[in-house]
């Protein structure tokens, strides 16, 4: 297996498992529930754990951790922002990472390979227009943990970046967003095929460009 994908039966997962199989590439994807991909719920150890153990000792050259969910969009500050919500949302988009990370770290040594996540510009603290607060702290904690696995796996050789696939046409983006699942599939590609131990912990976009923390 050449890379792993979470969350790849619809949006940028599914439009970047096209195209690294249209490259020749054994790629693989997961899901909650497609037959047709690898199963996982990232925010069941249990079935993260099933899935590890599905890979036995295979090398894994490449763990992209693309899998998300954003519940609070269009929330309002006086009545919104439920306290459920935080919890799924964190359970997915921050424990799930680490979880899946956890799990697979063997696979990825073996390989000396790299870990991609998947973040947002809405984790910037830099940039921070307000609203959708659990979505955009959510997205804080995948970039607070992706730059600090860099400093832990630096040693080992094993990179990790952290990534803004850009405003995306997907159930998430929207139809009136500027980038197609296509255009920034192949964007993040090219990120994922430049990142490297002198780059780890590294904050991009999908078009290349250094993001604000």
């Amino acid at each position: 297996m050449d890379v792993l994908i979470t969350g790849a039966n619809r949006g940028i997962g599914a439009a970047l498992l096209a195209d690294y199989r249209a490259s020749g590439y054994a790629a693989q994807g997961t899901a909650r529930n497609d037959p047709a991909l690898l199963p996982l719920d990232v925010s069941d150890p249990a079935s993260v754990r099933a899935l590890a153990k599905s890979l036995g000792n295979t090398p894994l050259p490449l763990l992209v951790c693309n899998a998300g969910i954003y519940l609070d969009k269009g929330h309002d500050l006086t009545a919104g922002f439920a306290p459920d919500l935080w919890g799924e949302t964190f359970a997915v988009n921050v424990t799930g990472v680490f979880l899946t990370i956890q799990a697979l770290l063997p696979n990825i040594r073996a390989a000396r390979g790299k870990i991609a996540i998947i973040s947002s510009q809405m984790a910037s603290q830099e940039l921070a227009p307000g609203g959708s607060y659990i979505y955009r702290a959510s997205k804080a904690a995948a970039l607070n943990l992706g730059r600090n696995l860099a400093t832990d796996l630096k040693s080992e050789g094993i990179a990790v970046g952290i990534y803004h696939p850009g405003w995306v046409q997907t159930d998430m983006g929207g139809e009136s967003a500027a980038v197609t699942p296509q255009d920034a599939a192949r964007g993040l590609r090219t990120r994922f095929d430049a990142l490297s131990p002198a780059t780890t912990g590294c904050f991009e976009t999908w078009d290349g460009r250094a993001h604000p923390l």
